[in-house]
């Protein structure tokens, strides 16, 4: 079995993630059964990376990420939301599934970090720690003829920004979908202060070669490569889309309740792939066609607090008479979903 290694000088987790996918599905020509055990290495600046069946706004804050330009991304996989910043190393091994071991690929990164003075065990399925802290986390995706595992470990990531942007103040939302579970975690550092991720890359990449007892030239991919291959390009559309990001959130629920001078409002939305399917709200305020333009105004947009602003921005000039009321309603519901 033939090897290949790829590294991507790329910190874009839409442009890492997309590769990801391109060379799993054209791992072998022409779409054929997989000819390689391959190898990819990567970082991302500021990132927030979800499982395929999480909800953004469970397991982060959307709205600290927007100020702050930290990116969204959904991976393929399963699992748990996790913050990549250019202190984290990723990797990503892919196999023909006839010839995958995932216990093999443990066996590699755990030779690799040997090499550095560092010794580190497989914890449960996913997970490898240094005594009782875990330096990384790993997620499997696997087809009728392919597989490929991908994890991150720790190098030297800012672990304040892990509150900054995860666990966000709790929503009243009833979610579906899989939800993060936190551990202790510490970076390689703390036990090699020379370590980075070049030195870590390199380390990985002998351990590869070690292990299956070959030599393979490393093929760098930089922005150029988007160019170059048009079928990666296809796929990095798809890991930059709003739809994709947002759009494939599971079914979900949001309730709130406030009370204004002119009335109080109980307010129930129901969202679907990220558009609002219904809209039920409960009030004793007097004007009942206040809550009905309410509701339509709502029914069928994104949940998204720049579309909710700027259709209830239209529905305040369309109604003059019931700007004041409709800007009371706006003004709560964006600090809501932005809390």
């Amino acid at each position: 079995m033939k090897l290949r290694i790829l590294k991507s000088a790329v910190t874009n987790p839409w442009f890492n993630l997309a590769t990801e996918d391109w060379i799993f599905n054209t791992l072998g020509n022409d779409k054929k059964a997989p000819d390689s055990h391959t190898l990819f290495l990567w970082r991302n600046r500021e990132t927030v990376v979800i499982g395929r069946s999480q909800n953004p706004w469970v397991e982060c804050k959307t709205d600290k990420m927007e100020e702050d330009n930290v990116f969204l991304a959904r991976r393929q996989s399963g699992g748990g939301a996790v913050f990549h910043d250019l202190g984290n190393t990723n990797f990503t091994f892919l196999s023909p599934k006839s010839d995958y071991d995932q216990n093999a690929n443990f066996t590699i990164i755990i030779n690799a970090l040997k090499k550095l003075g560092i010794d580190a065990t497989l914890s449960g399925r996913n997970d490898m720690q240094v005594g009782d802290k875990k330096i990384s986390g790993s997620a499997f995706k696997h087809a009728a003829d392919r597989s490929f595992h991908h994890g991150t470990l720790l190098v030297n990531a800012d672990m304040q920004k892990l509150g900054d942007y995860l666990n966000p103040h709790p929503l009243k939302l009833q979610a579906k979908g899989i939800k993060s579970v936190r551990s202790r975690v510490a970076n390689l550092v703390e036990f090699n202060d020379s370590i980075n991720h070049e030195i870590l890359s390199n380390a990985i990449i002998e351990a590869f070669c070690d292990y299956y007892g070959q030599t393979v030239a490393v093929e760098d991919l930089d922005e150029n490569t988007l160019a170059k291959e048009p079928s990666l390009n296809k796929y990095y559309q798809q890991m930059a889309d709003w739809e994709w990001r947002f759009g494939k959130t599971p079914e979900f629920s949001h309730r709130l309740e406030t009370r204004f001078d002119w009335g109080m409002i109980d307010l129930h939305l129901d969202v679907k792939q990220a558009v609002i399917s219904e809209v039920v709200i409960f009030s004793d305020a007097l004007n009942v066609e206040l809550i009905e333009l309410l509701k339509e105004t709502l029914t069928g947009i994104k949940y998204d607090k720049h579309e909710i602003q700027a259709k209830l921005d239209k529905l305040q000039t369309a109604h003059s008479d019931l700007a004041a009321h409709i800007n009371d309603f706006e003004q709560w519901l964006i600090k809501e979903m932005e809390s």
